[in-house]
Parts: C-alpha cells; sequence; structure tokens
C-alpha cells in the first residue's frame, strides 16, 4: 500500500483560548475521571464482596464492613476534589470565553492592517494575542473575572498598582505581562535580529478600567483597545511588519 501524506504544508495557527481549552480537557481526562472511577471501584468490589458473602463464601462481615466504610471515606474524599476541580474547569472556561471574546475583537484590526496572533506558547507560560502594525507591536493579556454584585465595580490601574474591586490588590498580573514582554522581545530579537519594542495590554472584558492613557502598560476594556491604537504614530515599517509577522508565525507552527 502507497504511503500517505498530509496535503498541509503548515500547522495551523492556534486559536484564541487554546491553551485553556486543553487545559480544561486535561483536567476533565485525567483528574476528574480518576475520582469518579476510583469510588465506582470500591463500590464495585464491596457490592462484589457482599455476593460473595451471602452465597456463604470465603468474604467476614467485618472484612465487607471494612470495604464499605472505605468506599464511604473514599467516595466522600472524591466528591469534594470533584466540587473543586468543577470550580476549577468553571473558572477555565470563564477565561476561554474572555479569551475568544477578545479575540474577535482583535480581528477586527486585520481591517486597518494589522496582524492578529493568539495563544502563543512560551516556557510554561502561554501569551494570549499579538498584534503586529504599523503603530506597534502589542502583547495582549486577557483576564475575565466575575463581577461582585455591587454597583460599578471598577479594575483600577495607576503608577504599578492593580486593584480589583472584589479581588483587591492584583499586581502580580502587572508582573507577568512584564515578564511575557520581555521574552517575546528576546524571541524576536533572536529570530529576526532586530530590536522591536513590545508595549503590553491587559484587557479585562466587560469590566469598567480606570488608567492613564500615557501609562507604560494599557489596562482597558477591549472595546477602548482599538481608539489606544489609532491615536498612535506610525513607529513600525511594513518591512518590518511583514518580518516580525512572519518570525512569529513561524515560531507558533513550529511548536
Amino acid at each position: 500500500m502507497d504511503k500517505k501524506t498530509s496535503p498541509l504544508k503548515d500547522k495551523p495557527l492556534r486559536l484564541a483560548g487554546q491553551s485553556l481549552q486543553e487545559e480544561i480537557n486535561k483536567t476533565i481526562n485525567d483528574q476528574a475521571l480518576n475520582f469518579i472511577l476510583l469510588p465506582v471501584f470500591f463500590i464495585s468490589l464491596t457490592i462484589y464482596e457482599w455476593i460473595r458473602f451471602l452465597q456463604e463464601i470465603t468474604p467476614t462481615l467485618k472484612s465487607i464492613s471494612l470495604l464499605a466504610s472505605m468506599a464511604i471515606i473514599v467516595s466522600i474524599l472524591c466528591i469534594f476534589k470533584l466540587i473543586k476541580l468543577r470550580k476549577k474547569v468553571k473558572n477555565m472556561r470563564l477565561g476561554v470565553d474572555g479569551e475568544k471574546v477578545v479575540g474577535q475583537e482583535l480581528e477586527k484590526l486585520r481591517t486597518q492592517g494589522c496582524m492578529v496572533f493568539h495563544d502563543i506558547v512560551g516556557d510554561n507560560f502561554n501569551i494570549d494575542h499579538v498584534v503586529v502594525s504599523d503603530k506597534g507591536i502589542f502583547l495582549v493579556e486577557t483576564k475575565t473575572y466575575s463581577k461582585p454584585n455591587r454597583v460599578n465595580p471598577k479594575v483600577h490601574y495607576e503608577k504599578g498598582q492593580l486593584t480589583i474591586d472584589g479581588l483587591g490588590d492584583m499586581s502580580k498580573i502587572i508582573t507577568q505581562v512584564k515578564a511575557s514582554s520581555t521574552w517575546l522581545k528576546r524571541t524576536l530579537e533572536e529570530s529576526t535580529g532586530k530590536t522591536f519594542l513590545i508595549k503590553p495590554v491587559i484587557l479585562f472584558p466587560g469590566w469598567f478600567v480606570e488608567s492613564p492613557n500615557d501609562s507604560e502598560i494599557w489596562v482597558l476594556e477591549p472595546k477602548q483597545f482599538p481608539y489606544y491604537i489609532s491615536k498612535k504614530k506610525e513607529i513600525v515599517s511594513l518591512e518590518d511588519k511583514k518580518l516580525a509577522a512572519y518570525h512569529l508565525s513561524r515560531y507558533i507552527r513550529a511548536l
């Protein structure tokens, strides 16, 4: 039989929220399934031994009681684990939805000549989105949080301090996005031989955001982002824009 090869020359680019979706699948398939199967095993074993006891075969009532106790304890522990996993998966699904919503907003920038990439995987982390344009290269981090039941909850950013109503000080996000920007800058420099300035951006879907528009890091609601870009001067040539986009796409497809 003749060997067959894929007609695709390159891997597809990644989708918005793909890393989180993969983590959800892994959590359900690896962890949740184990916490379901373990109680089933002990309960089945207890039933099997009880049937043998009724048929006056080897097991004693004492051994069956011990198995039954173990089955109850394991079942309770696994139920608590499943409840925690359910909350974790729920939060991750919210994150996936947020990244998809932001991704859809960013895709509209293509009509302005921007090149948009999603879910760039680094060393034990991922960058949600990157926008390459003649106005600069923007690293976009999406943060999707449930809002507290109060009037006009806000995200507030000023002078490196980030606070979110209901969550308190979340300045660790600033540290995260700065580290990601440094990695992206270094990766592009190693690949292209050129130094590109990376503008970190943090987007909070559905939140009211208070932030100065001249800050080192843009902290915005997604619909504000295109407006902020439109106000910047052109700093990247068409040649450099294509160069950065090409090397970024090659990096993503090489994973």
